[in-house]
């Protein structure tokens, strides 16, 4: 279960990434690009490492707001979220 979990969130996190490499190539080339708030979903839904590495590693939506604060808040929200976890799981032993 733990490593179904595991590859999940890989494969979620990879998909993040390419959306937000997708975006910057089209912003890039002058082409349609991907709406903020599908970037910010994808982020949401357990994405938010590999939102936060392609915005560093890419240099993409580092200065567009009110896009940075909401990835900070859904970073934020996830981290107090795995924190919570690894609390009740370490309480159980």
């Amino acid at each position: 279960m733990k490593l179904i979990a595991g590859l999940a969130l890989l494969t979620t996190n990879l998909f993040c990434f390419l959306l937000f490499a997708h975006d910057k190539a089209a912003a890039v080339h002058g082409e349609r690009r991907v709406p903020e708030r599908v970037l910010l979903l994808s982020a949401c839904l357990g994405a938010a490492p590999g939102a936060l590495l392609a915005q560093r590693w890419l240099r993409h939506k580092t200065r567009k707001q009110p896009f940075g604060a909401w990835l900070a808040l859904i970073v934020f929200a996830q981290a107090c979220a795995v924190a919570g976890l690894a609390a009740l799981a370490f309480q159980r032993t």
